[in-house]
């Protein structure tokens, strides 16, 4: 389990296709500093399980499922992306409970800068859309935000210059993809009052 709260930026060092998947290798000091064999990063918002360590560097090896169903096929050596270690059991949860399962890809649609923040907008897959409620949660890219705005297929956060600075979201521009993760307990509840609890 994460919470969107993005520890560091890292950098794709090399990206070795393996037929039907692919073995990410990022430069991450800070979250490999303590990793072992075996332990979950969020990688732009996508839980990966780190297979080979190096000191500065963690190898991931990423299935085809999750190559299809986000945006980290796109990744090249030299690429930017968020990391965050696993949460550790009595630590505070200062952003949203994340579990790095990545329900839909958006597109970045517009910037809009203020004086001390700015909103983003982003597409928003359909089937998404009932998860989201104005000052919901979302987490975008591994970051955890909240809606400020939710409208027919698309969405808007409004980001600090924080956010702006330590995130790649600062980076993003119109067109770009970006992996989406819904609250889940916007799910369980909807699970609940459809089911009644059924499996």
């Amino acid at each position: 389990m994460f919470t969107g709260l993005v520890e560091e930026l890292g950098t794709v060092a090399a990206v070795e296709p393996l037929g039907d998947s692919v073995r990410l290798t990022l430069r991450g000091p800070l979250v490999a500093s303590d990793a072992s064999l075996g332990d979950s990063i969020a990688v732009n918002g996508c839980c990966l399980t780190v297979a080979h360590l190096d000191g500065v560097h963690f190898s991931a090896d990423v299935m085809a499922e999750s190559l299809e169903r986000t945006s980290l096929a796109e990744l090249a050596p030299g690429s930017v992306v968020n990391l965050e270690r696993a949460v550790a059991a009595g630590a505070r949860l200062g952003g949203h409970i994340v579990q790095g399962h990545v329900d839909g890809v958006g597109t970045l649609l517009e910037r809009s800068p203020s004086e001390h923040w700015e909103i983003l907008r982003f597409t928003l897959p359909a089937e998404l859309a009932r998860y989201l409620v104005e000052k919901g949660s979302i987490t975008v890219d591994g970051v955890s935000l909240t809606v400020v705005d939710v409208a027919d297929g698309s969405f808007a956060v409004s980001l600090i210059p924080t956010t702006l600075a330590e995130t790649t979201l600062g980076a993003r521009q119109p067109g770009d993809r970006v992996n989406l993760e819904v609250d889940i307990i916007a799910k369980y509840v909807e699970r609940l009052l459809t089911t009644g609890g059924a499996a």
